[in-house]
């Protein structure tokens, strides 16, 4: 009889076990149908190609600006995103190139590009994709909806911009300091040192966290300017984009997207941010190359109207957070073409900065680093991180420096005369030395106190001509 009872009760656990398996199986059943990724999808096929685009016709009822779609042909899978979309075709600027499409591609929609991005990315580098490009372990990448997207806060939600900090390149944090939230723009020609002095701010300790992105630079300056100018120890705590010049107009259109997001994320987090962007100039040559090959005509210097609109929209997310959030710094560089600093995209983005610093090639040509011009640049925020003194003497080196250069003619000529004005005389005497003072190589050390090292310098080299 108890032999019977055991019979049974292992039939009905056996039965039990089936009954689980089976509901199981069909929960993956039904969880593989109820994906609708898994499913027989609705698409569309290629049916024009150009160098930089190409339309799909099919897709035009589902299809929304902005969205992901593969397209799968003989090369294999590959990705891009919907930039026109019109009554019976779509405009796909593909991420790798349209080289390998093919006329009657099978083409799917696979939604909009999200960017997750998690506290382990620090000391990574990525592509605009968020893939992984230096050669380490995957990343981690949580689930879309463990992630809170920052949205841009609110004209009157954000914290206000209040408190500086030093960024230890002397004549910067002199002339045009700079404060927790800021955006300052750094214009300049090619060849001037934009990334010299960027690798140099990148350097800043008083971040939580820095966010670089590479827009078209040179593919072999990349590796370079992570390892050797920003260096391992700041690396450390480094987020890289990277999509450099060879890469499709989509992939450098989208990387200041996904710096932006990574930098959204750890602001959130409480963290003070500091986002590099190198360049900004290349972002919009970006957007004019995709604009153009959906058809949209030029209005400024070929430049299309919806580059004008892309600029403030991006560069509108950095700045403070809201309250009890962290901050994003934005640092970004301005490539101004022909060095003309009033084309359009340097112009547009100058009204939209808190600041811009200007390099001069005069400057550099003299072997002045870095080659900025004092006279030329301008902190908007720099009343709130100066105290009242340095404020004052700020504005007598400005004076003093205004004096030196527009007498400089005069004086090549022979026409100065010594003791015939004394405030020349000052300046002809002092200026020299406030340039030496604030020159700066990136192996020099970050200066903790510039008011105090300018005086130092002034006052060693001042009290030395006397002596002689």
């Amino acid at each position: 009889m108890a032999t019977g009872s055991s019979l049974l009760r292992a039939a009905e656990s056996l039965a039990e076990t089936g009954r689980t398996d089976r509901l199981a199986a069909l929960e993956r059943v039904w969880r593989r149908f109820d994906d609708p990724q898994a499913l027989l999808a609705r698409g569309g096929r290629i049916a024009e190609i150009s160098p930089t685009h190409y339309k799909v016709r099919g897709l035009s009822g589902i299809a929304r600006l902005g969205d992901i779609v593969e397209q799968r042909g003989k090369a294999g899978a590959r990705r891009g995103e919907i930039v026109k979309i019109s009554s019976d075709e779509v405009v796909v600027a593909p991420f790798e190139g349209s080289a390998d499409a093919g006329i009657g591609d099978a083409v799917f929609r696979r939604g909009p590009l999200t960017v997750t991005p998690h506290t382990s990315w620090r000391g990574r580098a990525i592509d605009a994709l968020t893939r992984v490009i230096d050669g380490g372990p995957p990343l981690i990448r949580p689930n879309a909806a463990e992630v809170a997207h920052g949205a841009t806060p609110g004209a009157l939600s954000r914290q206000r911009v209040g408190t500086g900090f030093l960024t230890g390149v002397r004549v910067i944090d002199i002339f045009t300091p700079l404060c927790f939230g800021q955006r300052l723009g750094i214009f300049a020609g090619s060849g001037v040192g934009k990334s010299t002095l960027l690798a140099m701010l990148a350097g800043a300790e008083a971040f939580d966290t820095v966010v670089v992105a590479l827009i078209g630079e040179r593919g072999r300056e990349v590796r370079e300017f992570l390892e050797d100018t920003i260096g391992a120890e700041s690396m450390a705590k480094t987020v890289a984009v990277v999509a450099t010049s060879d890469e499709s107009a989509m992939m450098r259109r989208r990387a200041p997207d996904t710096a932006m997001c990574v930098a959204e994320h750890f602001r959130d987090q409480g963290h003070r941010v500091l986002l590099v962007l190198d360049s900004i100039t290349r972002f919009a040559h970006a957007l004019r190359e995709v604009a153009t090959g959906t058809g949209e005509p030029p209005v400024a210097r070929g430049y299309p109207a919806s580059v004008f609109t892309d600029l403030p929209k991006l560069l509108e997310r950095a700045g403070p957070g809201a309250e009890g959030k962290g901050s994003i710094t934005a640092i970004i560089s301005v490539l101004v073409d022909g060095d003309d600093h009033n084309d359009p995209v340097a112009d547009s983005v100058r009204g939209i900065l808190d600041g811009h610093v200007v390099l001069d090639r005069a400057l550099a040509e003299q072997g002045r680093y870095p080659p900025v011009n004092p006279l030329s640049s301008i902190s908007r925020l720099a009343d709130k991180a100066w105290s009242a003194e340095q404020r004052m003497l700020v504005t007598k080196l400005k004076s003093m420096i205004a004096r030196f250069e527009d007498t400089r003619d005069i004086r090549l000529l022979g026409a100065y005369q010594s003791g015939a004005d004394a405030e020349l005389d000052n300046a002809v005497r002092q200026v020299p030395l406030i340039y030496e003072a604030l020159t700066q190589s990136p192996r020099d050390r970050a200066s903790a106190d510039p008011f105090a090292d300018l005086a130092r310098h002034l006052k060693g080299k001042l009290n030395g001509d006397q002596g002689d």
